[in-house]
């Protein structure tokens, strides 16, 4: 059986060891970069830390059981990581960007942007949602230097500069404090104020505690619980709400500022962030927050809709990823050359998140509808590669599809789902036009469940 994952993050690694410990002995992971680590190897910008407890922050098949922070900063990640990958390392080919994938009688073949080709029995997608910068579309040129924060500019000297910064999203607040520090002034521009908790992060002796399983067990309860609250209707999102709002209180005591900081939306509508140091940073003198939306670039400034243009040495967009565009910009064919993005026309989907009907031996991980609004995504990603190894010893490789009939209830049950939850009611990188089609709408523990015992018998095998 020969096996090609595509990406060597925290997913295309656990992939790997597990297809090793599974005896699976012809496996290939083709990585872009130059070096693996997926998101963790590109974002540097300062400040990156996980808003997840560190506890959660591993697989339970490699678990770290020592973090020197309660929430881990992007180099430990990084580090556990390289560690974690060392096993299959001469798995990993690094700078190989995959151009596409077609899947016909002799299975996958995988053409790399090099004109190379590699062939594979099983094609596994571990690229994730995170890997694509978004950046706005403006109108205009800056002229100086412009970056996004997952390709962070380290030659640019911040210190005694002016810096704008467009987005104020779980980039922006880990950033933006550091900025504060080092630049002559910031100005942020906020579209749509974040709700934003106390982050109980804290450098402690107790930290390696932490990965037990009693601290394993509190934290993995407070994440389910996080999302029940968010997920479950306004009565519980009051309580998060109100949480913010006391938040907001005791860290901006300027009255206007503290008003033009009030998220407009439901809390958990947009991603849920987690910061001690955002609130301080933005009622700093040397810090101006303009709600004003912006319409363009010029030479050394950005221009707002009132008119006004607000001048910058340096522009850092905090906006985010493509989180929607799965797979994209490769182009996946299927059985008879369909197409993956025509199959996902209006929204891609996938039944568990893992298989598409049409794509034989295709499976995604942190596939359509496996995003969380609270706990630990690595929990449903070990879920994932566990069920792809227990398809793969049942079929041996041959090639097999999920039934489509299967596939369109289980879309059907989630989307139905999905209309009732929070990430419904305003604009966010959860949808693609009206389908939710990042987030999974229960618990971890249903998910878990859910693949663990999933029929077999959902699958069936090409030509069969």
């Amino acid at each position: 059986m020969r096996v090609v994952v595509v990406g060597a993050g925290f997913s295309g690694i656990g992939m790997a060891l597990a297809l090793r410990r599974a005896g699976v002995g012809d496996v290939v992971v083709l990585e872009r970069a130059d070096d693996v680590g997926g998101v963790w190897r590109d974002n540097t910008y300062p400040g990156a830390a996980c808003d997840v407890p560190s506890s959660l922050y591993s697989f339970s098949f490699a678990r770290q059981r020592s973090w020197p922070r309660r929430y881990a900063r992007q180099p430990d990640i990084l580090a556990h990581l390289r560690r974690l990958a060392a096993p299959v390392r001469d798995l990993v080919r690094t700078g190989c960007e995959v151009a596409g994938a077609s899947h016909g009688p002799g299975g996958w073949r995988v053409r790399l942007v090099d004109g190379s080709v590699v062939e594979a029995d099983v094609l596994i997608s571990a690229v994730g949602q995170l890997s694509r910068p978004a950046v706005p579309d403006l109108p205009g040129r800056f002229g100086g230097p412009a970056f996004h924060s997952a390709r962070w500019r380290h030659d640019v000297d911040l210190a005694g500069r002016r810096v704008a910064v467009i987005g104020t999203g779980a980039s922006a607040v880990q950033f933006v404090p550091h900025l504060r520090r080092v630049a002559a002034r910031v100005v942020v521009f906020q579209r749509t104020a974040p709700h934003v908790l106390p982050k109980p992060d804290a450098v402690t002796r107790s930290a390696p505690l932490l990965g037990g399983r009693v601290g394993r067990l509190g934290t993995w309860v407070a994440g389910e619980a996080l999302t029940f609250a968010l997920t479950r209707g306004p009565w519980s999102r009051s309580v998060v709400e109100a949480a913010t709002a006391l938040h907001r209180f005791r860290r901006v005591r300027d009255p206007v500022l503290r008003a033009r900081l009030a998220p407009g939306t439901p809390a958990g509508c947009r991603r849920l962030l987690f910061s001690n140091d955002w609130y301080p940073a933005l009622t700093s003198p040397d810090v101006d927050v303009v709600t004003e939306r912006v319409t363009g670039l010029v030479e050394g400034g950005v221009r707002t809709a009132d008119g006004v243009v607000h001048e910058a040495d340096v522009l850092v967009y905090g906006t985010g990823f493509a989180a929607t565009d799965f797979l994209a910009p490769m182009e996946v064919r299927g059985a008879g050359g369909r197409l993956l993005s025509d199959e996902w026309a209006g929204g891609a989907r996938a039944h568990l998140g893992i298989t598409v009907p049409g794509f034989p031996n295709l499976f995604l991980l942190y596939g359509p509808n496996t995003n969380l609004g609270g706990n630990s995504v690595l929990t449903m990603v070990e879920a994932q590669i566990r069920y792809v190894v227990r398809v793969l010893r049942h079929f041996g490789g041959r090639p097999v599809e999920v039934r489509r009939e299967v596939a369109e209830a289980f879309d059907a049950e989630v989307q139905r789902r999905l209309r009732h939850s929070v990430w419904t009611l305003c604009r966010n990188w959860y949808r693609d036009g009206e389908r939710v089609t990042t987030n999974w709408p229960g618990q971890v523990a249903e998910y878990r469940l859910r693949t663990a015992r999933a029929d077999l018998a959902d699958l069936r095998p090409v030509g069969g």
